[in-house]
Formats: structure tokens, sequence, C-alpha cells
């Protein structure tokens, strides 16, 4: 498969990294991950899954994974519409409330969630 994951949760790193191409950083912070799929979407690359994809707000979680296809030879605008949304209700989110200093054992819970709601999409893509 070419598609790509982008993620900062260590769980969809170890279970899909012999799957997928994966760009993983675990410094990486929500926006980071939205940012880089932004830059990737400019180069050609479509969204597979919704970069807002859950229940839980964007400023409410650190973890992110976010799946793009291969590189295409055109701009896929509505990839880029979708994208640049996201960026800006993140940012939104934000200044409402940042997202809180969690302790580790919360960081967990969401990083399964991730690791759940990546999975679904995965079945579905494939």
């Amino acid at each position: 498969m070419k598609n790509i994951l982008i993620t900062n949760n260590k769980y969809v790193y170890e279970k899909y990294k012999d799957e997928f191409e994966i760009v993983y950083d675990e410094k990486f912070t929500y926006l980071d991950v939205l940012e880089y799929v932004r830059n990737k979407v400019h180069n050609g690359h479509e969204l597979l899954t919704h970069p807002l994809s859950g229940s839980v707000k964007p400023n409410e979680t650190p973890i992110k994974s976010v799946i793009i296809s291969e590189k295409k030879e055109v701009l896929d605008f509505n990839s880029l519409k979708i994208i640049e949304d996201s960026i800006s209700t993140f940012k939104k989110f934000r200044t409402i409330k940042p997202t809180p200093d969690w302790p580790e054992s919360i960081l967990d819970d969401f990083m399964v969630i991730d690791l759940s709601l990546i999975q679904n999409a995965i079945d579905r893509i494939i």
C-alpha cells in the first residue's frame, strides 16, 4: 500500500510501521500533524481520512493520525479545503481553551482512541 500515515501516536506507529509508509514524530503536536498534512496536500497528496475525525475536540487531545494518498499529479482542492478548514477549527478551539497538559494515563487513553479511529478508517480504505 502506497498510502502514507502521519502520526504522533506510538501505538499507531507500532501497529502499522510494517504496512504503511509512516511519518511518525512523538514530538509533533496536533497542529504539527495537521500542518504536515497540509504541506503534503499542497504537493499533490489527497486526504483519505478526515483530520478532525472522532468526537474528541481538537483542543482536548494532542494525539492525531491522518492517512493521505500517494502523490498525485494534480492538487486536490477538496482535500486542501478540508485540511485548511481543519487547521482553522483547531486554532479556534485552542483559542477558546488550550489543550491541557494531560498526565500519561490520559494521554494513553487518547492514543487508544486515535488507534481505534485509524483502524476503522484503514478497514474502510483497504
